[in-house]
């Protein structure tokens, strides 16, 4: 597969295609926002200090594919990516979270992504490093330790705050423990270290070593929004403590992954990672804003709405372009790209605030989804339900088979119920197929085989449910 830099609108929207049914202009629109992307860094830099990313805003009823879009859109692109929904946030100076949150969730998303890729290229070191700490705890007498620093500053804080944690002292010196010769040592060691590898020792149970995060008395925990800088008074302090060292009993395929997470971390640069994750957050980041239509105003209410205009107002300046700390850092949100969706039933787009709306300039409607739409979403998108249930059932030895016919009869039963109580897409597949393979589900284990399932069965199982519209309410 090409790089995504390399992906034409018409490649991002066939892939898109393959998980995702309908919803054309959609698929278009975030093609062209994401190729605008890899445009915009080709341009000389006081021209790409200029072009601002076009932010969009997807109108249609849930379960028709808005989250789906961007959520695919972000792994594509391989970019960070946050969903958040705009009814969890409240006006600054009331309870509840501050828009700013999300800015820092995206820097959160953006270090995780890069500290992963990090690791995947120090993953062999890492491993080599964590077999070699085994083995010293297998065969000791092969070791020889090298004295071990300690952090003055650690120790002085570590002498004020040790009546809580009861750290054990970190020794500055540590002696010599190799008791074989240096020839019968190294081939003791290779022989070990090569069944190690090969997993023969992975059931046996050795002590290690595990450091444990300092943890601060409650009274001296500094209360304030997570992620903010100083928000989180306990993780700073924490981290200049002297580490808790705890022996625990663990096998040593669970020692290995321990050790190796370790020197991961040691071979990691996290300043280099943070410095990547800001920048990519910035130049690459996606936020998708669920639920937009539920902080807009309606017509005849009276007021500000602390949940509503309020927070329209506080997120126009991070959609505009604005620069938010972080505890990593400042993030520049000025090319970062959001996708808003809603289903505005009850309120129209234009009931946003004007500044507002014209930070979404591309307007994007998703249709609603037809039988023949749930006939495709059934089948032919990778992750196609009928697949996954095969997949379920047949780790119970059961080769299930669904006919052509009870697909259609599916469908048709989705969009009949959709259409007489609420409409919620394509999620009322999952609910229709539940009750469909309910009792296979329920006797798989005992009975195992072939099972075909026609349209006869169906109905069968649906008809009584879906045909009473008080019932469907309740069931479907």
């Amino acid at each position: 597969m090409k790089q995504a830099q390399d992906l034409t609108p018409r490649e991002i929207v066939a892939e898109l295609d393959r998980y995702i049914v309908g919803q054309a202009d959609a698929k278009r629109a975030v093609a062209v926002a994401m190729r605008n992307r890899y445009r915009r860094e080709r341009l000389p830099e006081n021209v790409r200090r200029e072009v601002a990313p076009k932010n969009i805003l997807m109108i249609g009823p849930t379960g028709v594919g808005k989250t789906e879009i961007a959520r695919r859109l972000a792994t594509l692109a391989g970019a960070p990516f946050i969903k958040v929904e705009a009814t969890k946030y409240t006006e600054v100076g009331y309870v509840g979270r501050d828009v700013e949150s999300m800015v820092r969730d995206l820097a959160e998303a953006a270090v995780r992504m890069v500290s992963d890729e990090r690791r995947a290229d120090v993953q062999e070191a890492a491993d080599e490093a964590a077999v070699e700490r085994i083995v010293d705890v297998l065969h000791p007498e092969t070791q020889t330790q090298q004295p071990q620093q300690t952090n003055p500053f650690a120790a002085s804080l570590g002498s004020i705050f040790g009546n809580f944690n009861q750290p054990q002292a970190a020794a500055t010196t540590q002696t010599a423990t190799r008791t074989l010769p240096d020839d019968e040592a190294a081939q003791l060691r290779a022989s070990a270290k090569a069944d190690v590898e090969r997993g023969f020792y992975d059931v046996r149970l050795i002590e290690i070593e595990v450091e444990e995060a300092a943890q601060l008395p409650i009274g001296m925990i500094g209360g304030g929004e997570p992620g903010a800088p100083g928000g989180d008074m306990g993780e700073m302090l924490g981290g200049l403590l002297p580490k808790k060292r705890v022996r625990k009993k663990v096998t040593v395929a669970d020692a290995r992954r321990v050790f190796q997470q370790q020197e991961a971390e040691k071979l990691i640069d996290m300043d280099a990672v943070k410095r990547e994750a800001l920048r990519r957050a910035g130049e690459h980041g996606i936020v998708f804003i669920d639920e937009i239509d539920k902080v807009a105003g309606r017509e005849g209410a009276r007021g500000p709405d602390v949940s509503r205009e309020g927070v329209q107002r506080d997120i126009l300046p991070i959609v505009e372009g604005s620069t938010v700390q972080t505890k990593h850092g400042p993030l520049s949100t000025d090319h970062v790209l959001f996708i808003a969706a809603g289903a505005f039933h009850v309120s129209k787009p234009s009931d946003l605030i004007p500044e507002l709306q014209g930070r979404f300039p591309v307007r994007v409607e998703l249709g609603s989804l037809t039988a023949a739409d749930f006939e495709i979403i059934l089948t032919q998108p990778e992750n196609a339900l009928i697949g996954q249930y095969k997949a379920l059932l047949g780790a119970d030895g059961v080769d299930l088979e669904v006919t052509p016919d009870a697909i259609a009869e599916i469908a048709q039963i989705a969009t009949r119920v959709n259409e007489q109580t609420e409409n919620i897409g394509a999620r009322r597949l999952h609910t229709v197929l539940e009750r469909v393979l309910d009792e296979i589900a329920f006797r798989a284990p005992e009975e195992g085989g072939s099972i075909v399932i026609d349209a006869a069965y169906v109905r069968t199982r649906l008809d009584a449910i879906a045909g009473n519209s008080d019932l469907s309410s309740y069931i479907l």
